[in-house]
């Protein structure tokens, strides 16, 4: 079975105007209301729960460039925790986690919780690498825009390795898909990690040649799973646009939809971030995005061994 857990955070991102905090955090209730919900318990094999909600702490911006901390870094470990162990409860019964969040910081929560199970792979669908970090820019305070990197162990000590779990994905068990051509640390995260996949890749090789190089990866005997982190902005903004930093170039919905459907039956789990519904006031992209992961995500975790 499915269960669709919350986790609205919008702790990992700057502000997007001076006085106010993003709208990522409004994502699930978007989504619920948009019907997803009531999709995966018709649409899934053996139905779709309600997993509850992981609150996290209040957003402040207190954190600047230079002062040696993420933004809301106590607020993100601090959920990160609360949130692997929501993770691990509904994994214990044998249930899929479906996590919706929020902003991508989540992503911590996912790992901490899979690190203290055992070696997980990662498959990371996103517009952007994720890979800013203090070892190749002096921009970064954000953690949504740099879970990559701290999942994989190139961040902050504090957050890469909450618990001494850290790395909680190994570089050789992760693969990137979605990123654009020009991402600013394309070249680094493919000479970190196994498999990095651009968006332009997908189109040129197919959806079903990048799914099989990405299972090679992640679903190697040595693994006991595998976490799918989805980012809505792999999608390009002339379909999904209500997310704080599109790009041209993306995956169409049905590139995205032919991903999910090859990769989620094998994970253990998955999340889906940065969904803005402050952006989307009549609500099509909830509706749009609602019945992409219905269709999309609809086996996750009924392939699993």
């Amino acid at each position: 079975m499915i269960t669709l857990v919350s986790a609205p955070s919008n702790l990992g991102l700057r502000p997007p105007q001076a006085s106010s905090v993003p709208g990522c955090a409004k994502a699930p209730e978007a989504l619920r209301e948009a019907g997803l919900h009531r999709a995966l318990a018709a649409s899934a094999p053996d139905g779709a729960t309600d997993g509850g909600v992981v609150l996290p702490g209040r957003y402040v911006d207190d954190a600047e460039l230079g002062s040696g901390r993420l933004r809301n870094q106590n607020a993100i470990i601090d959920h990160s925790c609360r949130l692997a162990d929501r993770i691990a409860t509904v994994l214990d019964r044998g249930d899929a986690p479906l996590v919706l969040g929020g902003d991508c910081s989540i992503l911590i929560g996912a790992g901490v919780s899979l690190a203290r199970r055992g070696r997980y792979g990662l498959v990371h669908l996103d517009g952007h690498t994720d890979f800013r970090h203090p070892g190749n820019t002096d921009r970064w305070a954000s953690l949504g825009g740099e879970d990559l990197a701290a999942a994989v162990g190139r961040h902050l000590h504090e957050v890469a390795d909450i618990d001494g779990l850290g790395p909680y994905f190994r570089p050789a068990d992760t693969a990137h898909v979605g990123c654009r051509d020009d991402d600013e640390h394309l070249a680094e995260a493919r000479s970190c990690l196994a498999a990095v996949v651009s968006a332009s890749s997908v189109r040129r090789r197919g959806s079903d040649a990048v799914i099989a190089s990405v299972l090679q990866v992640v679903a190697a005997d040595a693994l006991d799973g595998f976490w799918l982190h989805v980012d809505v902005d792999v999608l390009d903004p002339a379909h999904m646009p209500a997310v704080d930093s599109p790009d041209p170039d993306g995956l169409t919905p049905a590139e995205l939809r032919d991903l999910l459907d090859g990769l989620a039956p094998a994970a253990t789990g998955a999340e889906v971030t940065i969904f803005d519904p402050d952006l989307d006031p009549e609500g099509h992209h909830a509706a749009l995005l609602s019945a992409l992961l219905a269709d999309g995500c609809r086996h996750l975790g009924t392939g699993r061994s």
